[in-house]
């Protein structure tokens, strides 16, 4: 599913319409601290957990 996907809420309520987009938002900010901090940052791919050790400078 594209980005542009993503950030499209089909909900009805006002209040949703900004949610998928403030969700991926939040996302880049945890990636960047995690790379900031060499936290490992845990993800949901293809329905199995994976945490990845970002590299700073990377």
């Amino acid at each position: 599913m594209s980005a542009a996907a993503m950030t499209k809420s089909h909900l009805q309520d006002a209040d949703m319409q900004a949610a998928p987009a403030a969700l991926i938002r939040a996302s880049q900010r945890a990636r960047e601290l995690a790379t900031k901090t060499g936290t490992p940052f845990v993800v949901v791919e293809a329905g199995k957990l994976t945490k990845e050790i970002p590299k700073q400078g990377a």
